[in-house]
């Protein structure tokens, strides 16, 4: 019988939010709630699989791990695309990657939601003013009023016109940017299309929704973090690589910035003596955007049906095929 691995299953909820019965008698399932920490970790692990299943970006697949799981032989994805995985060394070493649409009707609200909640949060100071009130304190900070406030979106696609539609109904000014943008676009998803380096000046709450790519990879950096006003807030639930992670927590130190609310990092899980994890001026959330049953749900139907389409000789969703 076939071994399936299913990555960084951290909830340990993979095997109940979708319906596996595909598999019996086919497969044999072993769920990860444990990230597998590096290559060797990784490696070791997964040697024995001739299937693995990653959730989003959680783990890497560079070249260099492909080489080191000769058993291996399909890879799936739950979404339509991973930045973090060499395609051509996959397709090279034999290994079929297969994705998911990974979107239900009301998935695409699910990180927009999140993304508001940040903002939310680190305007009106919610987890420190809470602590406060745990430890016996009361009242210690102003908060931030929205209305009437401007509202830069980095890249107004599915997500970041939510997060557009939630700005504008709080009375915020919305200014959009993304290498694509077009005034059209932008007054479609409810907002103004400005160039970049006017929205992080102008802004005084900055939500990054871009989509990882080369492209896109550390584009937001310390001059763009430098133009941002004193009161400023910053909001990243995309991905980390997207930001200079070390010039932004310079600029939270320093308190160039007044705050920001990230549930994305560099290195996930955020190591235990990270910077960030002791900053007074930051809320954090564990990439948790897109954890609701509903979009794994999703994610995990897809991944199933991908798996048994390729035990019956008729793999659906490849991705790197050629």
């Amino acid at each position: 019988m076939l071994k399936v691995a299913i990555l960084d299953d951290y909830q340990n909820v993979a095997r109940s939010v979708a319906d596996w019965s595909g598999l019996d008698g086919r497969a044999a399932v072993t769920s990860f709630s444990a990230h597998l920490d590096d290559l060797d970790a990784a490696a070791a692990a997964l040697a024995d699989f001739e299937i693995v299943v990653t959730m989003r970006e959680r783990q890497d697949f560079p070249r260099a791990l492909f080489a080191r799981l000769p058993k291996l032989k399909l890879l799936v994805l739950t979404g339509p695309f991973a930045a973090n995985l060499d395609f051509a060394a996959a397709r090279e070493h034999g290994v079929l990657v297969c994705g998911t649409t990974g979107y239900g009707p009301l998935d695409q609200y699910s990180t927009p939601e999140l993304t508001w909640a940040l903002v939310l949060a680190a305007a009106r100071w919610v987890p420190q003013e809470h602590a406060a009130i745990r430890a016996g304190g009361w009242q210690h900070r102003f908060g931030i009023l929205l209305r009437g406030k401007t509202m830069g979106i980095v890249g107004l696609g599915r997500i970041g016109g939510a997060v557009a539609g939630y700005a504008n109904a709080f009375g915020m000014r919305v200014l959009a940017w993304s290498p694509n943008m077009t005034d059209e676009r932008a007054r479609a998803g409810g907002a103004e299309f400005v160039e970049k380096d006017r929205l992080f000046a102008e802004s005084d709450v900055v939500s990054v929704n871009l989509m990882l790519s080369a492209r896109t990879r550390g584009i937001v950096g310390a001059r763009e973090i430098g133009l941002m006003k004193s009161s400023a807030i910053f909001i990243n639930t995309a991905r980390s690589r997207l930001v200079d992670e070390a010039a932004l927590v310079t600029a939270l130190r320093e308190r160039r910035i007044a705050g920001a609310g990230l549930d994305v990092f560099d290195v996930e899980p955020l190591p235990r003596d990270h910077e960030l994890r002791r900053m007074e001026n930051v809320v954090l959330t564990p990439h948790v955007g897109y954890v609701t049953p509903e979009q794994y749900a999703s994610f995990y139907a897809g991944v199933v049906e991908d798996i048994v389409a390729w035990l019956d000789g008729t793999p659906v969703n490849v991705l790197n095929a050629g």
